[in-house]
């Protein structure tokens, strides 16, 4: 993002709006994001024992739902995608997100969906991903890879992670300052 961005983007978390991303600015997003966030988060701690107790066993396909998202805009290596398959415990939410998203000026990131349900392992890592529970969702991985530190380099923007904060989803790009493309359903 660009310095004028990023200023933006301050004002509305309520810090200076100074250009600089730093410490004051990640804690004030952070804090910014959890208040929008249910006050009962409705999702499990990220530990792999509340995630198998909350999602069942990591790759079990059982678990997923198919939830309609036809007119949303939402594509799949530029062909419109129809049905995203999502753990049955997340699709309601998913597609409250997907719909407020689809109506916003951030509906651009619909066109870069690039999955959900996908069982592997964490990148680096032998523990499932949550995208192997279908509680993880990733949009516009070109603007926002796993590496590039966002905001100064990853581009998602706020007000699309600020919708997934409203149904308790984890916006990775706030949290862990990269992988803005990743949100995932846990607390």
């Amino acid at each position: 993002m660009i310095q004028k961005e990023i200023k933006a983007m301050q004002t509305r978390i309520g810090v200076e709006p100074d250009g600089f991303w730093g410490p004051k600015s990640v804690a004030a997003c952070q804090a910014h994001l959890r208040s929008l966030m249910p006050k009962k988060n409705p999702w499990p701690k990220s530990d792999q024992d509340s995630l198998t107790k909350f999602y069942g066993r990591a790759g079990d396909e059982s678990q997923l739902a198919p939830i309609n998202v036809e007119g949303l805009g939402i594509k799949y290596d530029g062909k419109p995608v129809k049905i995203i398959r999502c753990h049955k415990k997340v699709g309601a939410s998913l597609l409250r997100v997907l719909t407020e998203l689809s109506k916003s000026p951030q509906r651009y990131v619909l066109e870069k969906y690039a999955g959900c349900f996908n069982n592997r392992a964490m990148r680096g890592g032998t523990l499932p991903s949550l995208h192997a529970r279908g509680a993880a969702v990733d949009l516009d991985p070109d603007s926002n890879a796993n590496h590039q530190h966002w905001p100064s380099s990853a581009t998602m923007p706020l007000e699309v992670m600020e919708e997934f904060a409203k149904e308790g989803w984890l916006p990775a790009g706030a949290y862990w300052s990269r992988d803005a493309m990743h949100f995932q359903c846990t607390q």
